[in-house]
């Protein structure tokens, strides 16, 4: 049974969004959100990469850049830029793009911002596939602890209902509180007030009939908040249990909605192999089959694009070195990294290694070209992307997928609506 509240939002006044919002924190490095901030005193990037106040170089993870961003988030609101709302509510939340990966047809997927429970995280009701790492907990733990909220929501996903289809329907035959084009990804973003004392009962009721809530992005943020809720309850001596602080800031949208790209390698070298030595040892588990200088992308499941010395080859891997059984050993991105990148290129840890780097899918094959062109890298493997269910179904069976497996599109503004622990 999945948990979940309305909370009272803190958001920008209808007039003032597109000078708040921006794209997640995790999306762009500190010079990106300086230069995209730029002299709008307004940009949430003062409050989520406060280190953009201080001179280039600063460290994000200085201290007074963690009291920069209190200092800042208290400006907005004392300044009129956030305002909290009066009653606790649901949100609903709708980003429209067009992808390559949906034809290059507009498309719309619709969340509904909740606060989810702390416990169910604890407790596996949300359900995680990708494993976190410590140090990138603790940063986002001190921005949630330092400014007493969620500043940014994560990425859910739940079983279709039809339901919360209908409500949400319903609302987006009206006109939304917010409504604009992002600079950046060129995607439309509508956000709906749920104030309505019956619409917000049931989607509270439909909430708690789904056994599990699935982590689509964001493990780091949803790591961190459940941390921090329990730490507050450890350290209220009259904890009850419905305290704010037990609840973190999610966006939740039907599974059946999202669109998953496909998330690709590049490697420095071929492990002292030459090219010829390299295509011949992929021979071994793959059918290489060269394809010419344009771009090719994989067509189906098992099938890899390889982008070297200018030329483009479709990797098919041979029967037996997968187990369609198995929810892991099926994965494209378990193929690859177990008989390419291991057994080949001799890469170990792909969270670690300096030899690979990795390129969302929304960069397209033209980002792998370029950096294998110019010099940079030696070799580009493009992935054939994973499904939603191939998802689910790992998170279902207590399964961690393998490093940089996911990328999903579009991405969550930031700056909508914030959630505070109190």
């Amino acid at each position: 049974m999945a948990i979940v509240k309305p909370f009272k939002g803190i958001r920008p006044p209808k007039e003032l969004v597109e000078q708040v919002e921006s794209r997640p924190y995790d999306v762009l490095d500190s010079e990106e959100a300086r230069v995209e901030a730029g002299d709008n005193e307004k940009s949430l990037y003062h409050i989520i990469k406060p280190e953009i106040d201080f001179p280039e170089g600063t460290s994000e993870y200085d201290p007074r850049v963690y009291d920069k961003a209190v200092e800042n988030f208290k400006k907005f609101r004392s300044n009129g830029w956030l305002v909290q709302d009066s009653k606790e509510q649901y949100y609903i939340y709708a980003q429209t793009s067009c992808l390559p990966a949906n034809g290059g047809k507009e498309k719309t997927q619709y969340g509904l911002v909740v606060g989810a429970y702390s416990g169910d995280y604890q407790t596996g009701v949300i359900k995680k596939h990708e494993l976190t790492r410590r140090d990138k907990e603790e940063d986002r733990m001190k921005h949630v602890r330092i400014n007493n909220a969620n500043i940014e929501p994560v990425f859910f996903a739940y079983p279709d209902n039809a339901t919360l289809d209908a409500l949400i329907m319903k609302y987006a035959a009206t006109e939304p509180e917010y409504d604009f084009v992002a600079p950046i990804d060129g995607f439309r973003h509508q956000l709906w007030v749920v104030g309505n004392d019956e619409d917000i009962k049931l989607i509270t009721e439909e909430f708690a009939k789904m056994p599990a809530l699935y982590i689509a992005d964001g493990h780091h943020r949803s790591a961190a908040a459940a941390l921090v809720g329990a730490e507050k309850a450890a350290q209220n001596p009259n904890h009850k249990g419905d305290e704010e602080y037990n609840y973190f800031m999610a966006v939740c949208f039907q599974a059946s909605q999202l669109t998953v790209l496909d998330y690709n390698r590049v490697v420095k070298d071929l492990n002292g192999n030459t090219s010829e030595q390299f295509l011949e040892k992929l021979a071994k588990n793959f059918t290489v089959e060269e394809k010419g200088a344009e771009e090719y992308r994989p067509q189906h499941a098992h099938e890899f694009s390889l982008y070297l010395d200018g030329k483009w080859y479709a990797l098919n891997a041979k029967p037996g070195t997968y187990n369609d059984a198995d929810p892991i050993g099926v994965l494209d991105v378990d193929i690859s990294s177990r008989l390419i990148l291991q057994d080949i290129l001799e890469i170990g840890d792909l969270r670690s290694s300096q030899r690979i780097d990795f390129v969302g899918g929304l960069r397209g094959l033209g980002e792998l070209k370029r950096r294998v062109d110019s010099g940079e890298m030696r070799a580009a493997l493009a992935l054939y992307p994973v499904s939603m269910k191939q998802i689910m179904d790992i998170a279902d069976s207590g399964n961690i997928m393998p490093p940089k497996a996911t990328w999903f599109e579009p991405k969550l503004r930031s700056g909508l609506v914030i959630h505070e622990l109190v």
